[in-house]
């Protein structure tokens, strides 16, 4: 989580929801982002689908069913599919997404029952990733 943390940090640098994320296989890094929606005005460009992209780059292959997945917001409905869709084994989330998460705070596409599930586990580095978040909110309302 520490490296999708850095990843959120090069986010608020440029402008962007300080959002990262980092895809492990083996223990092996084969996939980091950041979100990039603004820079390239795409509203596909958030920090789990460029790290989903890397990965299956990497790896040569769209099914990441051996992977892990650090996320520093909790994935919105269209991450979420994407998770799901690239069988990613385990989704780690720093913080909840009140307004826009898909695994449990505004709806949890997990629990229904697709061809493929995913553990989630959530609150690892929360308090950074909060922090970060409202640091970046705080200086766009100033």
């Amino acid at each position: 989580m520490n490296l999708a943390l850095e990843e959120a940090r090069k986010a608020f640098q440029i402008g962007e929801v300080p959002v990262g994320a980092v895809i492990v296989c083996n223990g092996n890094i084969v996939g980091q982002a950041h979100n990039l929606k603004e820079l390239i005005q795409d509203a596909t460009m958030h920090a789990e689908i460029n790290a989903i992209r890397q990965a299956s780059k990497a790896l040569g292959t769209w099914r990441l069913e051996n992977c892990d997945m650090y996320v520093t917001l909790e994935p919105c409905p269209m991450c979420a599919g994407a998770i799901i869709q690239a069988r990613i084994k385990n989704l780690y989330i720093a913080t909840e997404d009140p307004k826009g998460g898909a695994c449990g705070s505004v709806v949890n596409l997990f629990s229904n029952p697709w061809n493929h599930q995913v553990n989630v586990e959530f609150g690892i580095m929360k308090e950074e990733s909060s922090k970060l978040l409202k640091d970046f909110f705080k200086l766009l309302r100033e």
